[in-house]
């Protein structure tokens, strides 16, 4: 359902929250879907955003916070990892740069992606610790890089960098909005110009490639940049544009095209086929988190993505849990087109590369589908349990791909 829409159920049948929140009454209603009372008032007036309502939302923060003064686990657990983790020091000192480059010669980009963790777990241990220390170290970090960074180049992976960063540091700033210093005007104008333009120019050109070469990640990073800048920035055609996407795009961050085989009652339950299962585990446990990441955004702003045609997610990650679990699973040949012509591949076996990798982005499914929604998620649940609680950036190696999520989902997501 797009922001503007006056109707209470979208294409997939299902009613949406925010038209629940309307016609059930309310608080009343909100309550129940676990919703912060400011969410009621998402349909009646469609153009105003839920804030903070990214990754987190009040009710997700205030949660965290009372846990952990209660000491009780495993909100506990997930905040001494937090705590324990050198990104969230108050003392940590930015890096900006002007230019950010990815691919190719010069790279820099850590500097980039470390900096921003660093000031998402700050702003974590500020809003659940109430230190102020924190606080004011996430600020001097989003200030530095607004006042500095003007672009973002490489090769094709520059499309990378503007994606995965562009939404994980719009997280950031949407969690210190409106605290005294954080210069959030020039922070959105950097989102706008610098980040935006790269995420819109992929998703309609895909680097002037054939319109499936790229990996359902690609396209994925870049429609959470999307959509959170539109929330960060009140933008409703920026939402829209990535709720459109998942729904009707054209490459292989739509839904359909995400998951491209469904395959009813395995075991008992519903799977479906990841598209870069027959690449390696990896880089599928991370589109995990990317369309996580974006549903649980689309979550907080009132639009049930999660849900989304059937639960078609929910069946690829249970696949994915499944497979990544030890546990075999069906497969069928996987063909598309690539390069500039659109030659023809295909994948016939499932890839076993980095099977049973742990990456931070089970508990916000499993605390969705298994606690918001009460579903039985078995593979999910056991994968979220398998690997917490979770850390975040720094806790899973130096390089990149411990960095393409933001993490902590124990703290922040347990219920």
């Amino acid at each position: 359902m797009s922001r503007t829409s006056p109707h209470t159920h979208d294409e997939g049948g299902q009613v949406s929250r925010r038209g629940l929140l309307k016609t059930a009454g309310g608080l009343t209603a909100a309550l129940a879907l676990g919703a912060t009372a400011t969410a009621t008032t998402a349909d009646a007036a469609p153009a105003t955003f839920t804030h903070p309502g990214m990754l987190h939302n009040a009710g997700d923060i205030n949660r965290a916070k009372v846990r952990v003064a209660a000491g009780d686990d495993p909100w506990a657990s997930g905040w001494r990892r937090l705590t324990a983790n050198s990104h969230s020091a108050s003392t940590w000192t930015p890096r900006p740069t002007a230019t950010i480059i990815r691919g190719g010669t010069g790279e820099n980009y850590p500097q980039l992606y470390n900096d921003i963790h660093a000031a998402y777990q700050n702003a974590l241990r500020w809003h659940v610790g109430g230190t102020a220390a924190n606080a004011d170290c996430a600020v001097r970090i989003l200030n530095a890089w607004s006042s500095t960074l003007t672009g973002i180049t490489g090769n094709a992976d520059r499309y990378l960098a503007a994606g995965l960063y562009g939404w994980q540091f719009a997280n950031a700033a949407e969690l210190m909005r409106g605290y005294a210093g954080f210069d959030l005007g020039r922070f959105k104008t950097m989102m706008l110009n610098v980040f935006y333009p790269l995420n819109d120019r992929f998703l309609r050109e895909h680097n002037d490639a054939c319109i499936t070469n790229y990996w359902a990640n690609w396209d994925l990073c870049n429609m959470a940049s999307i959509m959170a800048i539109g929330i960060l920035c009140d933008d409703g055609a920026k939402y829209d544009q990535a709720v459109n996407y998942f729904k009707n795009g054209g490459g292989n961050g739509q839904i359909q095209r995400a998951v491209p085989f469904l395959y009813p009652g395995v075991e008992g339950y519903d799977l479906g086929q990841w598209q870069e299962s027959g690449r390696d585990q990896g880089h599928t446990v991370m589109g995990m988190g990317q369309m996580g990441a974006l549903c649980e955004m689309a979550w907080n702003q009132g639009d049930d993505l999660y849900s989304y045609d059937g639960r078609r997610f929910m069946k690829a990650a249970q696949y994915v849990a499944k497979y990544n679990l030890n546990m075999n699973v069906p497969y069928t040949t996987y063909t598309w087109g690539s390069g500039q012509t659109c030659a023809q591949q295909s994948q016939t076996v499932i890839g076993s590369g980095s099977r049973g990798q742990v990456r931070p982005v089970w508990a916000m499914l499993h605390y969705h589908y298994g606690r918001r929604l009460l579903l039985d998620d078995k593979y999910i649940a056991q994968m979220c349990f398998s690997v917490a609680p979770e850390g975040g950036g720094g806790d899973y190696g130096t390089t990149s791909g411990g960095f393409d999520q933001l993490g902590f989902g124990t703290l922040m997501y347990a219920k």
